[in-house]
């Protein structure tokens, strides 16, 4: 079997991927000096493919291919790619939920209490704490509505219940949703004091102006899930009326966010820049799950985690 690898890997997990499929397999590695056209001649070669390749490498025919295993657990980027219908593919299902989870609640603990504030006036040796004390929020006993029920919309719900937070989650289908339409969620969203958007591409623009002016007036809008799902101008617009309090953001409409974007400038306004599902050990979990579902694949088991692409799920 031919296996490549289009995600970048250190040499320890480059070495554990060949410990573990050589010498029966040919395993080929993307590194910073591989040209483009020796790259993308071994992915069109291969049987079992590692990574998030540019979609335009999907153009040319794939004869030999068995089994893609994305390095996200988003995918909707790859809603339009052709491929066998015989082929697996499977995302890296919940291994990213609890950082994302992590790092939406830590941005809005960052906003509520002012520490984005603090971080630049500490820049500045600028003391200004007892004017700032009266600004700031507590996330304790919040009211919180949490766009999307799947596997970082739980995470999230799971570490607001610790702030004893009151929550909602809103879903079509999934049973741990209590909001199951939009009729549902605007009969709750004036009384939200937070909005927690984890919802998939799928989603496009979900919440939009009308959404917005159904919100709480001082409340914070925070999106973890895909940036397409929010209508951006319509959060600028809401922001600089002073309708809400601020905005968290780990996505948005286009990465990088053009520097001419007004979110750049806003003080009431965090931006992760796409950083909500990295950890240190974020690779590690990449090679695990793609060495056992090659092993699940050989040997006439199931993968674990596999996706539909034109689906989205």
């Amino acid at each position: 079997m031919i296996i490549y690898c289009y995600s970048m890997l250190d040499e320890s997990l480059r070495n554990k991927l060949s410990e573990a499929l050589q010498p029966q397999n040919i395993v080929h590695f993307r590194t910073e000096t591989t040209s483009e056209a020796e790259s993308r001649e071994e992915f069109k070669n291969a049987n079992y493919i590692l990574g998030n390749p540019p979609i335009e490498w999907f153009s040319d025919a794939l004869p030999n291919l068995k089994f893609w295993q994305l390095d996200s657990a988003g995918f909707d980027q790859y809603a339009v790619v052709k491929i066998d219908e015989s082929v697996k593919v499977a995302n890296m299902g919940d291994w990213f939920a609890r950082p994302c989870a992590e790092s939406i609640v830590g941005g809005v603990l960052a906003l509520y209490r002012g520490l984005d504030t603090l971080t630049l006036l500490k820049q500045k040796s600028e003391w200004v704490g007892a004017k700032l004390r009266a600004e700031l929020k507590i996330l304790y006993q919040q009211n919180v509505i949490i766009l999307g029920a799947g596997t970082i919309g739980l995470a999230v719900n799971t570490i607001l219940k610790g702030f004893g937070c009151s929550t909602h989650l809103m879903a079509r289908t999934s049973p741990e949703a209590d909001l199951h339409s939009k009729e549902d969620l605007y009969n709750e969203l004036p009384y939200a004091d937070l909005v927690i958007n984890t919802l998939p591409g799928t989603a496009q623009r979900f919440v939009d102006e009308a959404f917005f002016s159904k919100m709480k007036a001082n409340s914070v809008y925070a999106s973890v899930g895909r940036g397409s799902t929010t209508d951006e101008q319509a959060l600028i617009a809401v922001l600089h009326s002073g309708q809400l309090d601020g905005a968290v953001l780990d996505v948005t409409e286009v990465e990088p966010l053009p520097g001419d974007s007004p979110l750049w400038q806003m003080e009431n306004v965090i931006l992760t820049q796409h950083t909500g599902g990295g950890h240190n050990n974020e690779h590690i979990g990449k090679v695990d799950l793609f060495l056992n579902n090659i092993f699940a694949m050989e040997n006439g088991g199931n993968i674990v985690n596999e996706v539909n692409l034109l689906k989205g799920y």
